[in-house]
């Protein structure tokens, strides 16, 4: 029996981001899937683009986690409300040196799925607050 597209994105999280195994997404991504927005300049695209960009996350941030709020699914898209959760312990983007605090940040994630395989990912998270928390930017007052 086929995973459902809500399953594959589960397993996304749950495997493949939170259990770094990256051997799931060889199974459960296409090599040509797109993320959008893409991740940074020279890292290559594809599901290989994506397995290197998370690992500079992992570096930055070896505890991260991202927990699953809500999933909904219509047609081939499946859209995931998120929180990610982790310790800042390596360097960051190449820029920000490891200030040991903590942070939380939301974020959404939209899946498109076809032929049991994520083909594309758009990714949104509140990029502003994270920079806040971890001290780069300074927080309103």
């Amino acid at each position: 029996m086929a995973d459902t597209n809500t399953a594959i994105v589960r397993r996304f999280f749950s495997d493949v981001v939170n259990r770094r195994d990256f051997a799931v997404a060889e199974r459960i991504m296409t090599q040509d899937f797109v993320d959008h927005p893409p991740p940074p300049a020279g890292t290559p695209s594809g599901r290989e683009g994506f397995k290197q960009f998370a690992s500079m996350l992992v570096g930055a941030f070896p505890d991260l986690q991202i927990t699953v709020e809500d999933l909904i699914e219509e047609g081939d898209k499946v859209a995931a409300r998120v929180t990610v959760r982790g310790t800042h312990k390596g360097l960051f983007m190449g820029q920000i040196a490891a200030t040991g605090k903590r942070f939380e940040m939301s974020g959404v994630d939209i899946f498109r799925i076809a032929g049991g395989k994520i083909v594309e990912r758009w990714n949104y998270r509140d990029l502003l607050g994270l920079m806040q928390q971890l001290g780069a930017i300074p927080a309103p007052r």
